[in-house]
């Protein structure tokens, strides 16, 4: 006789978003693009999530998940945009005025200590 389960297994469809998102996120970089495809989402709605998503994974160091920012890069100049505090990116080198800059890329990685 099989035992029963006391919770129904969770869908795609069960989750919030955000939890959509990290899904999507672990063990990926992804640009806002991908994780917008990947969920459903406007890239908009993506960069809107990304902060809150940053601030309720650890920063390291406990051996849990850890989101991680891969900055963009002018093509031009080679400027990394290393400080920024915006997950946005940017519009253009302030450098060397370039609109070629490549997309930041987010994702979760596990610790593993």
């Amino acid at each position: 006789m099989p035992v029963p389960v006391p919770y129904p297994p969770v869908s795609q469809s069960d989750l919030t978003i955000r939890q959509r998102i990290i899904e999507a996120l672990k063990g990926n970089m992804l640009t806002a693009r991908d994780i917008s495809k990947a969920v459903g989402i406007s890239e908009k709605d993506v960069i809107y999530h990304l902060p809150h998503i940053s601030r309720s994974t650890p920063r390291g160091g406990h051996g849990g998940p850890l989101f991680v920012v891969d900055p963009s890069k002018c093509m031009e100049c080679g400027f990394v945009f290393r400080k920024r505090d915006r997950l946005k990116t940017p519009s253009r080198c302030p450098v060397c005025r370039s609109e070629g800059i490549s997309e930041t890329r987010f994702g979760i990685i596990d610790d593993g200590l």
